[in-house]
């Protein structure tokens, strides 16, 4: 009788699975993330990366990997380059692999897709695992804005600059596209700044707690012809709306709403993802730090190419039948500028606290090249500190396009629970600095002491301290997140947790929902 209950309702949960569900389902065919570093973001010409070219950039973050990974390095087999504004940046890039431990069966290639060509390339490496084509690959995003590099100095042939408005539009700069967006959505300077004190402070306050330490690897390079250690990002302190208010417009013959103080930054830095099949993960040791799911692209105008997100990310989102609101937890959208990120914020109805939680291009600066690899590592930095499991990454570029991400994070559980004589047991590994550990919550289990981390709630799980006790609503939802089954239809549900100070157990005690349909819907 146990039996054929425990199947009705594993059927029942089954058909209502949702399409979060689906996404977060583990195949050995899954393309997921095993390593995502990257430098400090540093400041134009006068930072400590601005004497590091674009190739001892590259060299730099490319070593990382292969020290970090404890993968053999002749296992690796294409390193995609993400840049922007360096010709000989595919050249670069092999040579760098070369000298930072790859042998030379090890291919290289470069990508350019403006300022998303950090993720391109791991879209790149993505697909080409997907369809065979390599089993491990590299993506890496860099950019050395302080160094010399090649630009377009002229305009288009005649042919393009005759052909249509578009096409003649793609030479406008980048803050007239900012003006573009400003004056033709109304979006003021007021608000622009308000958004870029917000990204500043969030930044300042994330680089004082820490969080970003477990993403930053330290790079020893050479500034004014002296050996340094890098190891943070050079963010502006102390800033304010009132110093952000007497600013003057960057761009005053395009119009007043964009400044130095609510655009991006402009900086060097470079970042890295390691991709491979998760069978093949598994099989390596390899742990796994995110699942990639796909990515969208969209064209738009490119007088106004700065929403390209608004576009994009739905595109991408009822692919898979997700919503931003309901699905998503952490969303990074590259703030080329605060017109545009003010757009996209209020158009898509983004909650600021699943918006760029610890700044974004305005506070940390936008290495073009380097930002779309940034992002994907700073997301999930983010949701390991948070304890949730989806990051949805975008951002415009120019001449019009948009590219998009999102990426489950893992959670690890297993089954020890007895729900009226059906045995199910949970575990769950928790993120630390130094790896993943396993807490067991079970009867009378002390948790013991977890660096980092204390349960506060579903949503939000941060900070250090010791870990007391998890709430039954919390334990509920973290097994059905993971497709594990608790009978919830208004079944007693009963449990003891021993405090790791000593102090006495805590027991809970629940009918949860009316129906287990309902329970697996349910999201706090």
């Amino acid at each position: 009788m146990a039996t054929e209950s425990m199947t009705s309702l594993l059927s029942h949960i089954t058909h209502a699975a949702s399409p979060l569900d689906t996404i977060m389902q583990k195949n050995p065919d899954d393309i997921v993330i095993t390593l995502a570093i990257r430098t400090p973001m540093c400041r134009y010409k006068t930072g400590s990366l601005s004497d590091t070219p674009l190739d001892a950039l590259v060299l730099k973050i490319l070593e990382q990997v292969r020290l970090r990974s404890n993968l053999g390095p002749a296992l690796v087999e294409d390193i995609c380059l993400g840049n922007v504004r360096d010709g000989q940046a595919a050249q670069f890039g092999r040579a760098a692999a070369l000298a930072a431990g790859f042998p030379n069966t090890t291919a290289a290639c470069r990508v350019n897709r403006f300022c998303s060509s950090g993720l391109a390339a791991t879209q790149n490496i993505a697909n080409e695992i997907a369809v065979g084509s390599i089993e491990i690959g590299i993506a890496v995003g860099a950019e050395s804005l302080s160094t010399p590099n090649t630009r377009l100095d002229r305009p288009f042939v005649d042919e393009i600059m005759n052909a249509n408005q578009d096409a003649r539009d793609c030479m406008q700069e980048m803050g007239q596209t900012s003006e573009n967006v400003a004056r033709d959505f109304g979006i003021s300077r007021q608000k622009q700044d308000e958004f870029a004190l917000v990204s500043n402070n969030r930044a300042e306050a994330a680089q004082r707690a820490g969080w970003f330490d477990d993403e930053i690897v330290p790079i020893t390079t050479h500034k004014d012809g002296k050996e340094i250690v890098v190891n943070k990002d050079e963010i502006r302190y102390g800033t304010t709306y009132e110093r952000l208010s007497k600013l003057r417009p960057a761009f005053p013959e395009h119009g007043d709403r964009s400044t130095a103080g609510n655009s991006s930054q402009i900086t060097d830095g470079a970042a890295a993802v390691l991709l491979m099949k998760r069978s093949k993960a598994l099989e390596l040791g390899q742990p796994i730090v995110a699942k990639y799911v796909g990515t969208a692209v969209a064209g738009v105008s490119p007088r106004i190419m700065g929403i390209g997100p608004v576009f994009a990310i739905p595109k991408l989102l009822s692919r898979y039948n997700l919503s931003l609101q309901r699905d998503i937890d952490v969303v990074e959208i590259n703030e080329a500028f605060a017109s545009m990120a003010v757009y996209c914020k209020d158009k898509l109805e983004i909650e600021w606290s699943k918006l760029n939680p610890r700044g974004g291009a305005i506070a940390l600066g936008h290495p073009v090249g380097c930002t779309g690899a940034r992002q994907i590592v700073t997301g999930l930095s983010e949701c390991r500190r948070r304890g949730v499991k989806v990051l949805l990454t975008s951002m415009c570029m120019g001449s019009g396009m948009v590219s998009t991400t999102p990426l489950p994070w893992r959670w690890n559980l297993s089954a020890d629970y007895d729900v009226r004589g059906w045995p199910v047991s949970l575990s769950m590994n928790v993120y630390e600095p130094a790896g993943f550990r396993e807490v067991v919550i079970g009867p009378r289990v002390a948790f013991g002491r977890v660096k980092y981390v204390r349960w506060i709630g579903w949503r939000e799980a941060y900070s250090q301290g010791v870990v007391r006790y998890l709430p039954y609503r919390i334990v509920i939802q973290l097994a059905l997140a993971s497709h594990m089954v608790l009978a919830l239809a208004n079944v007693p549900l009963s449990w003891t947790a021993s405090r790791a100070d000593g102090e006495p157990s805590v027991t809970k005690s629940t009918s949860y929902l009316p129906n287990p349909a309902e329970a697996v819907r349910h999201r706090t």
